[in-house]
């Protein structure tokens, strides 16, 4: 009969693995922190890994793509004769809507997301993403393209007012995340 393995049962679900990534992100650091280390830590191994993400830099934004498409589905879900500003400020903070208990790992992700140098580029892939859903859904109201100036200028100035309210929620444990974005996507008005 072989040996029964002890310790930590691997880990069946990306939830768990980004989870686990967190945390030792937190502990050690983005960057002192390998893809070996959170495999070991997850009971799995380094291929294992990359089935769940393609990179290192994916753990923070987790599920992206799926996030991206739900956010799509708030927009187009909107009322047709809903102000565009008022709308799109729901769905903004529908997005970011955390789920009960989630806070601390979500600080501890956008604090890593916002302040991590070698991020930066790969988080510039992703709020572009983010971006041309926004693009998207203010062309449609408007009848513009995607592409045209102000659809992406609001796309940007949208962007600019979540970051903004991401990084004053950081520096105050207190703040209030929701009427954060609120108070931001207001002053687009």
């Amino acid at each position: 009969m072989g040996t029964v393995k002890q310790g930590r049962p691997a880990v069946t679900t990306r939830e768990e693995l980004e989870l686990i990534a967190l945390q030792l992100f937190a502990e050690r650091g983005f960057d002192r922190t390998t893809v070996d280390d959170v495999a070991e830590a997850a009971g799995i191994g380094r291929r294992t890994f990359f089935r769940y993400f393609a990179s290192k830099n994916d753990v923070g934004w987790g599920d992206w793509e799926l996030a991206l498409a739900h956010f799509r589905t708030q927009l187009a879900a909107l009322p047709s004769d809903a102000p565009l500003m008022a709308g799109l400020k729901e769905a903004v903070k529908a997005f970011n809507l955390l789920p009960d208990g989630a806070e601390a790992q979500h600080r501890v992700r956008m604090a890593m997301v916002l302040h991590t140098p070698a991020l930066q580029a790969h988080s510039t892939l992703r709020y572009a993403g983010w971006r041309e859903v926004v693009a998207q859904h203010v062309a449609s109201r408007t009848g513009r393209h995607a592409g045209d100036f102000r659809c992406q200028l609001l796309a940007h100035q949208v962007l600019a007012c979540c970051v903004a309210a991401y990084e004053q929620w950081l520096t105050d444990p207190e703040a209030d995340l929701q009427g954060l974005l609120d108070e931001a996507v207001s002053t687009l008005g």
